[in-house]
């Protein structure tokens, strides 16, 4: 439904595997460039031969300073950093009434996965009798978005969200909905993730879901998904503060749809997948006509990829053949809690630049993921309305709308 707000964006954050930094991903993206890779060095408790989307050269001592790092899971290491750089596009004052009015919602699949496994460590392994004193409030789900608030400023609601991989789009689609309210009049918003660690990858190894080379998405030949990590934030505001204080608009939130599939832990439901599509459509009062670019959950798994192949016809019709689809997961791997915001981001860019990112690694067409995916080189063209798609284990689904603010 329509509230009183109109929803906008005004500033953007990004730590990625193809660079920190919003514009240094965004050029990444269209260049189809890959950061996924076989682990580094700083990675070696990882199996060395299974790829990774990897944050590469982050130095925390760049960001904080070290007593600073004592609190700090690199899991909110990131959320903080990429809330910082889109406060600062903002310009947004967090001071006074603002920062009482101001919401800090942060998503992430995980949490502080860093600390959890080398807790874990020193006590199995190591035989200590102590782990860090701060063990429980670095690892704990709402860390990251209690560190964006205090590091910022934020006095308003400031919680946390984990929904596995649909995390960052609840976060970014719930602070939209406090905006349109009138609950808040400004959100930093966003997904965190941070869980290349020994123990959690050998539990996505368990699930046999990995591909043994890259993530290729609606591909044929396709192996299935690439664990990855970061960080995504959004400043969303209302356009009347914005327009008062004289903010770059990056582009307008227009619709959030969420459900639940009630069917399956693991396995993609088309049926709920369906639903979140025409529920964010329908909250955006647009149609399938009105759809200019998708940027989809895309994992590279066999079952999501025909899934939501068959969730976008079901919710387009004829349109969805017509609908450029591309899934960025491609480059910078699964982020999991963090991959929605990412993607959100891309979206935004996209319809800023007028140019669909591509799904690289692409090496044809599979029966069953007929659409057009904007294989391997990104396509120059006019954006005017996107969907950001994240569909997550336990069946819960998520959808966003943005389009160019006029």
């Amino acid at each position: 439904m329509n509230g009183a707000h109109r929803v906008v964006v005004t500033g953007v954050g990004i730590v990625s595997p193809v660079g920190t930094g919003a514009e240094a991903y965004w050029t990444s993206l269209k260049a189809g460039q890959s950061g996924i890779a076989l682990p580094s060095a700083a990675l070696s408790a990882l199996n060395p031969k299974q790829p990774v989307g990897e944050v590469r050269d982050f130095d925390p001592l760049r960001w904080f300073g070290e007593r600073e790092l004592s609190a700090l899971d690199r899991v909110a290491q990131f959320a903080v950093v990429a809330a910082r750089e889109a406060v600062a596009q903002s310009g947004l004052l967090l001071d006074g009434v603002q920062s009482e009015r101001t919401a800090a919602i942060v998503g992430t699949g995980v949490g502080g996965a860093v600390t959890m496994d080398d807790s874990y460590r020193r006590v199995y392994f190591e035989k200590a009798a102590r782990v860090h004193p701060l063990t429980i409030p670095r690892l704990m789900p709402n860390a990251a978005a209690s560190q964006v608030s205090m590091h910022l400023g934020i006095r308003g609601p400031s919680f946390g969200i984990v929904s596995a991989c649909s995390s960052a789009t609840h976060a970014i689609g719930l602070a939209f909905q406090m905006v349109r309210a009138g609950i808040a009049d400004a959100a930093v918003a966003g997904g965190t993730e941070a869980c290349l660690t020994f123990g959690t990858m050998r539990g996505w190894e368990a699930l046999r879901v990995m591909a043994s080379d890259t993530c290729r998405p609606f591909s044929r030949e396709r192996k299935g998904l690439i664990v990855g990590e970061g960080a995504g934030i959004v400043v969303l505001e209302t356009a009347e503060k914005a327009r008062e204080r004289g903010a770059e608009i990056l582009g307008e939130v227009i619709g959030f749809g969420m459900t639940a599939d009630a069917a399956d832990l693991t396995n993609p439901d088309v049926g709920g997948m369906t639903r979140a599509i025409r529920g964010c459509l329908e909250d955006a009062a647009i149609t399938p006509d009105d759809v200019d670019y998708v940027n989809a959950h895309g994992t590279g798994t066999l079952a999501n990829d025909q899934t939501e192949t068959a969730a976008l016809k079901a919710a387009f019709g004829p349109r969805a053949a017509k609908v450029p689809t591309s899934s960025t997961k491609s480059m910078v791997g699964h982020a999991l809690g963090a991959a929605g915001a990412l993607e959100f981001v891309a979206a935004l860019m996209a319809i800023r630049d007028g140019v669909a990112p591509p799904t690289v690694s692409y090496l044809g067409p599979d029966p069953a993921c007929d659409l057009d995916y904007v294989p391997n080189v990104a396509r120059e063209m006019p954006i005017r309305t996107a969907l950001s798609n994240s569909f997550a284990f336990g069946g819960l689904n998520a959808v966003l709308a943005a389009r160019r603010f006029s």
